[in-house]
């Protein structure tokens, strides 16, 4: 048989990968249907593997095809990025960090880096994405991240993690709250009280101190809403809906009507770190590293 695998084969496989409907994959490529099922099966011929399982409900990914995915989405996206990098250097750039962050990052952590790498490697362009610890994580590992800044307690095999900053938490009530920084004696006065927390799946370790912070004052905290943005809660706890327990750097870049009260005897901390994948061969990621970690 005289087929080649190409570029295109790969393509094509992710768009159904992705979709797992053949006609939403065609769609999504601009080809016919019957196109692209005779590209994936001549994909499936040269590879000698059977990608997908076919049947008249549905479009499933065998092992070997969600295997295939995996690596795909990480070779195209190392490829994406190796064909910007390209167009930086030839134009006299040292190239691209692509940085992800949690909202608490953008109060003083990012910013300081910016302002650093802008002084002391002008060639060096950045972009930013707000996202999930879970987000970040799996963009690092897949290429499309370069270092991603999140609250987590360990990374995967293959990952550098490193604290580069610790916060207090604290208290954030409505402006007219009967508790406040003078009678303020401990989390306990607001036990009753209906909590609003940034959700569990945005970021897990936050999640778990917030409630260890209550459970060493004796109760577990009721839960009323909550979000991935500081802002929304803060809205929230101006109009009387409940009350919060955020990292205290988060209270600067917001007029509202609430006050937040420093939690500062606890242990708990909000610690921020970076990561970032270790075989990462993106020359201008090195200065970002040794100018957050002051090497």
């Amino acid at each position: 048989m005289g087929y080649q695998l190409e570029l295109r084969h790969f393509h094509y496989f992710l768009a159904v990968a992705e979709e797992l409907h053949y006609r939403k994959a065609a769609e999504r490529l601009f080809i016919s249907q019957p196109g692209l099922s005779r590209q994936i099966k001549q994909m499936e011929e040269i590879l000698e593997v059977e990608l997908f399982v076919r049947n008249k409900k549905k479009v499933a990914l065998t092992t070997a095809g969600e295997y295939l995915k995996g690596e795909l989405q990480f070779l195209l996206n190392h490829l994406e990025l190796t064909k910007k990098q390209l167009t930086l250097v030839n134009e006299g750039n040292f190239g691209e960090v692509r940085i992800g962050f949690l909202g608490s990052a953008m109060q003083n952590v990012i910013p300081d880096l910016l302002i650093r790498l802008k002084e002391k490697f002008p060639q060096i362009k950045t972009s930013l994405e707000e996202l999930s610890n879970t987000a970040q994580l799996e963009a690092v590992i897949k290429d499309s991240l370069d270092i991603g800044f999140v609250r987590l307690a360990r990374v995967p095999a293959g990952l550098f993690i490193k604290p580069v900053f610790e916060d207090t938490f604290s208290l954030v009530l409505p402006k007219d709250h009967t508790v406040d920084s003078v009678n303020f004696k401990g989390i306990g006065q607001v036990a009753k009280e209906n909590f609003i927390l940034f959700a569990q799946d945005y970021s897990p370790l936050y999640y778990d101190t917030i409630m260890s912070i209550c459970e060493d004052a004796g109760f577990t905290p009721k839960v009323s809403h909550k979000s991935v943005h500081a802002q929304t809660i803060f809205k929230l706890v101006e109009n009387n809906l409940g009350i919060a327990i955020v990292p205290t750097s988060l209270q600067y870049g917001f007029q509202m009507n609430v006050k937040f009260i420093a939690l500062s005897h606890i242990p708990q901390r909000a610690v921020l770190s970076v990561i970032w994948k270790e075989d990462n061969r993106n020359p201008a990621l090195r200065h970002c590293i040794a100018l957050l970690l002051n090497e």
